[in-house]
């Protein structure tokens, strides 16, 4: 599983291997063995980083609810969303030919549109 959460993480924030290895490391490290850990039990920049995940839909969030004591009680449970860690690692790249112009700073436009 984590050699394809690296591919997956790599794809869809088009990361460097190095960092996406790193970063799958992290998540695992967080999960530890379970397939599913409760959300009381990470810290808050855990936390953080387990949502920016779950916006790319690679992990999913459960919702239990039950009654203790007279009181609805809730608790949230992170998973990983296999099928899609799946489907990330396994996606094409499309490169985006006009890449090259996000990196021109915008000053550079900006004396160019100067000089027309």
């Amino acid at each position: 599983m984590r050699h394809l959460l690296m591919i997956a993480l790599k794809n869809r924030f088009d990361m460097a291997k190095e960092d996406a290895v790193a970063l799958a490391k992290t998540v695992e490290n967080i999960f530890g063995d379970q397939d599913e850990i409760e959300d009381m039990n990470i810290d808050k920049y855990a936390r953080q980083l387990l949502y920016e995940l779950q916006k790319q839909n690679l992990l999913k969030q459960r919702r239990e609810e039950f009654n203790e004591k007279g009181k609805i009680t809730r608790k949230f449970y992170w998973s990983f969303n296999d099928e899609m860690i799946k489907q990330a690692a396994h996606e094409e790249k499309i490169e985006d030919p006009y890449k090259i112009y996000k990196k021109i700073p915008k000053e550079a436009w900006a004396i160019h549109s100067y000089c027309n």
